[in-house]
């Protein structure tokens, strides 16, 4: 149990508030490819050009060449920009609902691993995400990324709030204990009542 209430809160984007899954995208560039869809699942990382990509080092066409060389495509550009926002499932509602619940008490902030490509995408098809909170920290608009310490450390600053004053909620264990490292509260989301178990812990 954290020592004080939060006074923000701070939430995951991907898993959390939208459902993603990336076999889609697999699905969508198959077609285009010599590989099968499950060597396509075995050749797919999130590697080091992807972290590039998130934290804005590289832009979409470079790491869309690293993806034809990976997976074998043979695709024009706007195929793959569509296999690669196809990841997008839709939003999750019961968790939407709790933060704007929440936002009459707090504020809202989202920190998400992103790049330029599927930040518009989302944005697009999921409007009322952003107007949910009052402020979206995207990794590739930062330079830093969950889970390095210096990500949560620049949110926390950027906020002007102390590090364990906030509660981050991820769906990724890993992230949420980088958000620890760094001081704020975190909580593991596996699916939105953790959420909502959290926030009637801290009415």
């Amino acid at each position: 149990m954290p020592e004080s209430k939060p006074e923000t809160l701070l939430f995951d984007l991907g898993g959390v508030l939208i459902d993603i899954d990336f076999s889609r995208a697999l699905r969508a560039w198959q077609p285009f490819s010599r590989l099968s869809f499950d060597e396509l699942k075995q050749a797919f990382r999130f590697d080091e050009h992807y972290a590039r990509h998130e934290r804005g080092e590289i832009a979409a066409g470079q790491y869309f060449e690293h993806l034809t060389a990976v997976l074998a495509l043979d695709a024009e550009p706007a195929e793959i920009e569509r296999g690669w926002n196809a990841i997008f499932v839709s939003e999750i509602a019961e968790t939407l609902e709790l933060v704007r619940a929440a936002r009459g008490r707090m504020p809202c902030h989202v920190f998400t691993n992103t790049n330029a490509t599927h930040q518009a995408a989302w944005s697009r098809m999921f409007p009322t995400v952003a107007t949910s909170f009052d402020r979206i920290f995207a990794s590739h608009e930062i330079g830093l990324r969950k889970p390095e310490r210096r990500a949560f450390e620049h949110v926390a600053r950027a906020l002007g709030v102390p590090a364990s004053s906030i509660m981050f909620f991820d769906d990724s264990l890993e992230n949420v204990e980088g958000a620890r490292k760094a001081g704020l509260q975190a909580v593991h989301v596996r699916k939105p009542q953790d959420v909502a178990n959290a926030l009637q812990r801290n009415r």
